[in-house]
């Protein structure tokens, strides 16, 4: 019997082209001999349109979009989810393909979860704590997980008081400093600032795409990434060292000019790879994560290792580090896509043994 698996991509959010690219490298991968593939498609206006099952691979991103059996908004979700007879259509697996806000931040898992559907990847709280880089690096404290320094804060304590923020800035941190949005990801209204002009233009700009913001201190370091694997039990792959030729991994050199260098395997020590390895099992239990993972680290010339964040749903085409890595570590891309559902399965079948009643 073949699982019957649904694709949802898209989503309303800035990382919704991301999110095509994820699911067309997926469906191009997939085995349709082992599994029954139903795609969902959730537009940038938040409307979803469930296509017809598919039996082959797709070409382009285009084939992504279809048009038909849609509705005229997010209201009639329970419409993608019930079969011809009135029925909840029995997914084996939900495979959510979504980056970002409305898809990686626990909305759409917690929809899932209420469904009593299985579904591929992160929970809830890990989601939702994975995609906010304030609460994430708050639980890293806790965790005694070395990381920069930072400063946050929201729009309104911005508007109502710039000049407290900005000595707070620049009391606590030194130049440069990275501004980014605390709930976004694919580097999306990011900027590296290195006066205090350059830094209000940096939060002007990425208070539009949040209304939480996060200054990092900069740091002379190397960029190095690992993938992680599992459940209860979770497996760390070889690292990979990023050498963006911009001054930083920003949006267009992570998906658009392909001018970014990925050097797998990482060229580190030992010592720094066995502190790479325990931090990021130490950074995924400690968010409850399952599924997938993706630990990003600065390491210094020193050898000093400081972790910068994970990342809940990691970019996911072949060319991307979180698959790359596990190629280089020994599996291949449609047998990781084979481990996530069933990753998602073991997990779905365990919450099944709670009990909900107190006899």
């Amino acid at each position: 019997m073949k699982k019957k698996i649904g694709l949802l991509y898209g989503g309303k959010s800035a990382e919704h082209e991301v999110s095509l690219s994820t699911a067309l490298a997926v469906i191009k991968a997939i085995d349709f001999e082992k599994y029954e593939v139903h795609p969902i498609y959730i537009t940038l206006d938040g409307e979803w349109r469930k296509g017809p099952q598919l039996s082959q691979p797709l070409e382009s991103v285009e084939q992504l979009q279809h048009k038909g059996d849609s509705n005229s908004g997010a209201n009639n979700i329970a419409k993608f989810i019930i079969d011809e007879n009135g029925e909840q259509i029995k997914f084996d697996v939900v495979f959510p393909l979504l980056h970002g806000t409305n898809g990686e931040d626990g909305t759409v898992q917690g929809l899932l979860e209420v469904l009593n559907l299985p579904y591929v990847g992160n929970g809830v709280l890990a989601s939702s704590a994975g995609m906010d880089k304030v609460v994430m690096k708050q639980l890293f404290e806790i965790a005694g997980l070395n990381q920069v320094p930072y400063v946050y804060f929201l729009r309104n304590e911005w508007i109502k008081d710039q000049s407290t923020i900005l000595e707070k800035c620049e009391n606590t941190l030194s130049w440069p400093m990275f501004v980014k949005p605390a709930n976004l990801g694919s580097s999306v209204g990011i900027s590296k600032s290195s006066n205090k002009e350059e830094l209000i233009k940096a939060i002007q700009f990425a208070l539009k795409y949040d209304r939480k913001i996060i200054v990092e201190q900069g740091i002379k370091a190397r960029e190095i990434e690992m993938s992680i694997l599992g459940n209860y039990e979770p497996k760390v792959s070889v690292a990979g060292e990023i050498k963006p030729n911009t001054e930083f991994y920003d949006y267009e050199s992570k998906y658009k000019d392909n001018s970014t260098s990925l050097i797998i395997p990482a060229d580190i020590s030992e010592l720094v790879e066995s502190t790479m390895k325990d931090m990021a099992i130490r950074a995924f239990k400690i968010l409850d994560c399952s599924g997938l993972v993706r630990s990003d680290f600065f390491v210094t010339d020193e050898g000093e290792v400081l972790i910068n964040e994970i990342n809940t749903m990691p970019g996911f085409t072949p060319v991307s580090m979180y698959p790359l890595l596990w190629q280089k570590s020994g599996l291949s891309y449609p047998k990781l896509i084979d481990a996530l559902i069933e990753l998602g399965i073991e997990r779905y079948e365990e919450k099944q043994l709670l009990q909900y009643n107190k006899d």
